[in-house]
């Protein structure tokens, strides 16, 4: 998986039929591109290998959202993980979800075991013209939740029967909906039987928001920092399209553009090459403003990948 080459904290995850979530902790922005570069490269080979799908399996780059370091807001978002499905009314207990889920995993606080194909040794095996067996380039890939970090000084114990009680009142909160409206939920078996391509009446649609927190003042500190981070950022590359090397983009971003304005190439002046990543530094007294942004630093990221439009229209 790619917490290997690029490691991070996975708190919760949920795939759905057309889309999945993972709420994660990671050092920092360029971790966190890299790692989902990776994983959602991997995926999208695996579903077009599985099911002979030869357009994009992804209709666009993953989404991710800032969350907060306010307890209100990361157990908002663990619970929305948790319930979903349940609260869709597609089943009564979001055990009962017959795709890939944390639910059992934060319950029991065992790790998940997973199958790690290894294609390139099998790519290389082919061109030697060796006979393949079905899982003979495989490895055994585990991985073990993180807590919350607002719930990290808890015992595994206490965070156990925390995500125990959440999960109780998920459930009667289906219920009391379900009492309410008369309906049933569809069940394990009626999602199975469904056809992939398949996809729901309406659908609700709205604004991805800037960042998950829990009150206005944590919103409105991120949003002036997040301008001033922005702000920064297209200074520099003015400086940077003017020719000078030795501009230094702002902590947390990381260019990989080739500029170029008129003038002779290589080392001489009018060229500027960004084929490698830039070190970054605060090089003027404007960025002191962005000095509590970086209060962020290890930040908890809501992460939403859909897959294609064509393959589920």
């Amino acid at each position: 998986m790619g917490t290997r080459p690029y490691p991070l904290e996975i708190c919760a995850f949920s795939f759905a039929s057309g889309h999945f979530h993972l709420l994660v902790r990671v050092e920092d922005s360029e971790r966190l591109a890299r790692f989902m570069g990776y994983f959602n490269s991997k995926l999208a080979r695996e579903v077009a290998r599985s099911t002979g799908w030869r357009d994009k399996v992804f209709s666009r780059r993953y989404q991710a959202i800032l969350v907060s370091d306010e307890e209100e807001a990361q157990e908002g978002r663990l619970v929305y993980v948790l319930s979903h499905r349940c609260k869709e009314n597609l089943v009564a207990r979001p055990q009962d979800w017959p795709g890939v889920h944390c639910v059992t995993a934060l319950l029991t606080g065992q790790p998940i075991e997973g199958t790690w194909f290894d294609r390139t040794k099998e790519w290389e095996a082919r061109l030697r013209a060796e006979e393949l067996g079905t899982r003979q380039f495989t490895d055994t890939e585990i991985v073990n939740l993180a807590p919350l970090p607002c719930w990290r000084d808890l015992s595994a114990e206490q965070y156990r029967e925390w995500i125990g009680e959440l999960i109780e009142v998920i459930i009667a909160q289906a219920a009391a909906r379900r009492a309410a409206t008369g309906s049933e939920p569809l069940g394990s078996a009626a999602i199975l039987q469904q056809h992939p391509f398949s996809q729901p009446v309406k659908t609700k649609r709205s604004p991805a928001p800037l960042v998950h927190a829990a009150s206005k003042r944590v919103r409105t500190e991120i949003r002036i920092a997040y301008a001033w981070f922005a702000k920064a950022f297209q200074e520099v590359a003015e400086y940077l399209r003017a020719g000078d090397r030795m501009a230094r983009f702002p902590r947390g971003s990381f260019p990989r553009i080739a500029v170029r304005s008129s003038g002779p190439v290589g080392d001489q002046p009018g060229h500027v090459d960004l084929g490698r990543p830039l070190k970054t530094q605060e090089p003027s007294d404007s960025y002191n403003r962005l000095a509590w942004w970086l209060r962020f630093h290890a930040p908890t990221f809501w992460l939403d990948a859909p897959k294609s439009r064509p393959a589920f229209c």
